[in-house]
C-alpha cells in the first residue's frame, strides 16, 4: 500500500508521538500568533539550539507586534545582533508596522503572503499554526522524511526543486483537524529522529511505514545536488589610537548589512600587504563558501577613508557588529593587558600600555 493509502495510521502514529516527545520549545509552551511569527522568521537559516536565547531576550523586549513597531529599527538590528541574515529583522520590524496598521488583519495565506518577508513556507506554517489552516509546512526536514519513506532515489537539482516535488505528497497526508501540530510534528521528526546523516529508524514513529528503512542507502536520501565549495580569502585590518579602534560602516547601498560596523579591509586602508603574520586568522563558512579572513595590524592611516570611523573602546558594544566581527574584536581586546572583559576598568586606555601584537 502506498503511504497515502494508509496516511490514517500515518497521521495517528506521528500525533501520538509528537504530542509525547516535542521539545517544549517558548513557542509551544506559550503559543500565540506573534510569537509563532517571530520564531518562523528566527528558525530560517538559524539552528533551534542557537537561536533559543536571542527569542527570549526578543520576547522580554519586544512583547508583542506593537511593541517591535514601536521600535526604532537600530535597536531592532543590535537585539539581532549575532543571528545574521539580517534581511530578517528588518523584515519582522517592517511587518509588525504592517500588521498594527493593517485592518483587517492578515488572516489566509494569501494574506500572509503580502507581509513583508513572508514567502510560501513561513505563510504556510503561520496560516496553519495560529489559524488550523490545512496547509503543509514543506522544509528540508519534511523532504528528507516524505523521500525516505516512499524511498526516492530521484536526483534533484536544488532544494527549491525538491520542495516543489514533494509539497502535493505533504498536503495529501496533511491532518486537517490539527494541521498546526502536524506540521510542527514532521517538522520535530526531520530535526530529532529522521536526520540528515543518521537517521534513528529504531525509534521513529512512522518506522514501519517506511519503504526506504531497510535500504541501505537511506541516508543518502533524499539526492540534492549541491553547489561546490567557493573558497574566499579575506585580509581585514587591527587598527588602534588613543583608546579607539577604526572599523568601516556598511552603506545603506549593501542592503541587509547596511549600517553595521565591521573590521575594515586591508587593501582600504594600506597600499601594500604587511609581512607580519597576522595576528588573529578565522574561518567560518556561509552556505556553500568557505571564508579565510586574516586580521593584521597596522599603523593608523594619515585620513580616515569614507565610511570608516573611530569608535571608542566603551563605545563598542552599543554598536551593531555583525557576529563574527563581534567575536574577533573581542578576542583581541581581552588581550590588552590581560583585560579579560570590554568593561573591566582596569583596561589599559592608552595604546602605548597595550601589548605589541594589539598596537
Amino acid at each position: 500500500m502506498s503511504l497515502v493509502q494508509q496516511r490514517l495510521k500515518f497521521q495517528k502514529s506521528l500525533a501520538s508521538w509528537y504530542a509525547q516527545s516535542q521539545r517544549p520549545l517558548p513557542w509551544r509552551t506559550q503559543p500565540s500568533l506573534y510569537r509563532t511569527v517571530v520564531s518562523e522568521l528566527m528558525a530560517q537559516q538559524t539552528q533551534i539550539t542557537t537561536m533559543l536565547p536571542y527569542f527570549e531576550r526578543w520576547m522580554r523586549r519586544f512583547p508583542d507586534f506593537t511593541c517591535l513597531a514601536d521600535a526604532p529599527v537600530d535597536e531592532v538590528l543590535k537585539l539581532w545582533e549575532g543571528l545574521g541574515y539580517y534581511s530578517r529583522a528588518r523584515n519582522l520590524h517592517k511587518l509588525a508596522r504592517t500588521w498594527v496598521a493593517a485592518d483587517p488583519k492578515p488572516r489566509t495565506r494569501e494574506q500572509w503572503q503580502t507581509m513583508p518577508g513572508i514567502g510560501p513556507y513561513t505563510s504556510a506554517a503561520i496560516v496553519s499554526i495560529a489559524f488550523n489552516e490545512p496547509v503543509a509546512v514543506v522544509d528540508g526536514n519534511v523532504v528528507r522524511i516524505l523521500a525516505r519513506l516512499t524511498h526516492d532515489t530521484r536526483s534533484f537539482k536544488s532544494n527549491g526543486e525538491a520542495v516543489k516535488a514533494f509539497t502535493p505528497l505533504a498536503n495529501e497526508l496533511i491532518y486537517p483537524k490539527n494541521s498546526g501540530d502536524h506540521n510542527q510534528a514532521m517538522m520535530e521528526l526531520g530535526a530529532t529522529v529522521c536526520t540528515k546523516h543518521q537517521p534513528q529508524c529504531g525509534i521513529c514513529p512512522v518506522a514501519r511505514l517506511c519503504a526506504g528503512r531497510h535500504h541501505p542507502d537511506l541516508a543518502q536520501i533524499p539526492k540534492i545536488q549541491r553547489k561546490a565549495t567557493e573558497r574566499v580569502e579575506i585580509d581585514r585590518a587591527w587598527v588602534v589610537r588613543k583608546g579607539a579602534v577604526l572599523l568601516h560602516q556598511i552603506p545603506a547601498s549593501a542592503g541587509q548589512l547596511a549600517g553595521q560596523y565591521e573590521l575594515p579591509k586591508l587593501d582600504a586602508l594600506a597600499p601594500v600587504k604587511p609581512t607580519a603574520k597576522p595576528i588573529l586568522s578565522k574561518s567560518r563558512s556561509i552556505t556553500h563558501r568557505r571564508i579565510k579572513e586574516n586580521i593584521f595590524r597596522i599603523e593608523a592611516p594619515k585620513r580616515t577613508p569614507h565610511e570608516h570611523k573611530w569608535v571608542a573602546l566603551d563605545e563598542l558594544e552599543s554598536i551593531t557588529l555583525s557576529g563574527p566581527h563581534r567575536r574577533w574584536t573581542r578576542v583581541l581586546l581581552q588581550e590588552i593587558s590581560g583585560a579579560r572583559f570590554l568593561g573591566d576598568p582596569c583596561a589599559p586606555q592608552d595604546e602605548s600600555d597595550w601589548p605589541e601584537s594589539l598596537r
